[in-house]
């Protein structure tokens, strides 16, 4: 199918478990930078982004399958009206697939949605034991997955409509679809999922070698794939660089349960109402500020921070202040385009980690580090923390605790990604966070 049938369709963004619209941020730009025009491209943020524990029973701070798939709905809604359109293209990550499919399968999406691509896909389970949370969206011998995974025809197909399905996953190195389950807690157990378990019956089936999690929907390759399969030809760009920028995004908070989820806190993405943010440049070599703010801002109630008119070739640093939370000091390499998704939330000190001179946060929220396939380097040593070679990846989010009581630079390398930040006393309630782009 050609692109002149497709250029004008809307695309609807459906992030995974526990996270936000902003992990978007790069493939969107990769749309524009093809030509996709940007006003048909559209996040959504889901309140409660995370699952419950037993999908059949409320929990504080948590979205159920039904809940989760009606905001996906009320946004395909929102869009189709807002655009004219009559079909969107739905493309998701990791428990965003599980909406996808609930709301084409179960909800009335099958002539709303012409293509539906799904990377990292939960569809048959993180674990497939029988009895072990049976209620779990997640599990793969729940009821949930097992209706979505009942057969659609004679060919024992597992998707459902008029709509064009892909699905992209790692050849082995996804750490939801694993044989073992070290990173479901049940290290040395069989899992009963194997490498393949994010495919579909019936689906074009797209393996990627050595990709993650979240790689299968937010690296460039995911990229290219998705694009050769709504186009029909590869893309011919990755990102290309505006000279002026636009940025705006939300600031979120984090839940009350100091429990994670795959990488960081509980969280929410509702609006920190009362937060305050400030913006400055930064010197590339030092991460030390160019004078005063460029930017500053009270965060309301629709959680907005922007707009900031930036320069694509500075870095920045942005400072988050807000009751309850640490003040968050967060580092970004400059941004190659406009973005209306560069969302942020400050962090939390624990009582132990203010007995330290700072604390460092290195987090790459598009994908995780891979001893085994990385070239990266945190304040000059190629040890991280938490990531070692000849495990798959896993771990998105690193912490260091530095002991020097004078402030200094801090960098981070990572596959030619630079980063430079201060750090910030913990013992006055500050944190330091490096944080990727790529």
């Amino acid at each position: 199918m050609s692109i002149q049938n497709l250029q004008y369709k809307p695309v609807v963004f459906v992030h995974g478990n526990g996270d936000s619209a902003a992990l978007w941020l790069t493939t969107v730009w990769r749309f524009e930078s093809n030509g996709w025009p940007a006003n048909l491209l559209h996040t959504m943020d889901v309140p409660y982004p995370l699952a419950r524990d037993a999908d059949d029973k409320p929990q504080a701070g948590r979205s159920s399958t039904a809940e989760h798939m009606q905001v996906l709905k009320d946004k395909v809604d929102a869009v189709l009206a807002q655009t004219g359109a009559k079909q969107v293209i739905l493309i998701g990550n990791s428990r965003g697939g599980n909406a996808i499919r609930n709301y084409i399968c179960n909800g009335g999406g099958a002539q709303r949605v012409s293509h539906a691509i799904i990377g990292g896909g939960t569809h048959h389970g993180v674990q497939a034991i029988p009895g072990l949370n049976d209620a779990s969206e997640f599990s793969g011998a729940g009821l949930f997955l097992k209706q979505l995974n009942a057969p659609k025809n004679s060919q024992g197909d597992e998707i459902c409509g008029p709509t064009q399905w892909m699905t992209i996953r790692s050849d082995n190195n996804d750490k939801y679809a694993q044989p073992d389950g070290l990173w479901i807690g049940m290290k040395g157990r069989a899992t009963m999922v194997g490498f393949d378990g994010p495919e579909l019956k019936g689906a074009l089936n797209v393996v990627i070698p050595k990709i993650d999690h979240r790689e299968t929907s937010f690296s460039p390759a995911a990229f290219e794939a998705s694009y050769q399969f709504l186009t029909g030809h590869a893309p011919m760009h990755n990102i290309t660089t505006q000279s002026q920028i636009e940025l705006n995004g939300k600031v979120f908070g984090l839940g009350v349960n100091p429990l994670q989820a795959d990488s960081g806190n509980f969280v929410n993405n509702l609006p920190l109402q009362g937060a305050k943010l400030s913006i400055y440049e930064t010197d590339t070599h030092t991460g030390q500020r160019r004078g005063a703010a460029v930017h500053q801002s009270s965060i309301s109630s629709d959680g907005h921070w922007g707009p900031f008119k930036a320069n694509s070739r500075a870095a920045y640093e942005f400072e988050l202040t807000a009751d309850g939370y640490a003040t968050t000091h967060i580092y970004r390499s400059p941004f190659a385009r406009s973005s209306n998704i560069v969302h942020m939330r400050p962090e939390r000190l624990a009582a132990s980690d203010r007995t330290t001179q700072s604390l460092v946060i290195w987090t790459r929220p598009r994908g995780y580090f891979d001893a085994n396939r990385d070239a990266m380097m945190l304040d000059g040593k190629t040890d991280i923390p938490g990531v070692a070679k000849g495990m798959s990846a896993g771990i998105s989010s690193v912490r260091i605790r530095m002991d020097e009581s004078p402030q200094r630079s801090v960098a981070a390398e990572f596959n030619g990604e630079q980063l430079k930040g201060l750090t910030w006393p913990a013992s006055q309630g500050h944190i330091t966070v490096l944080e990727l782009t790529y």
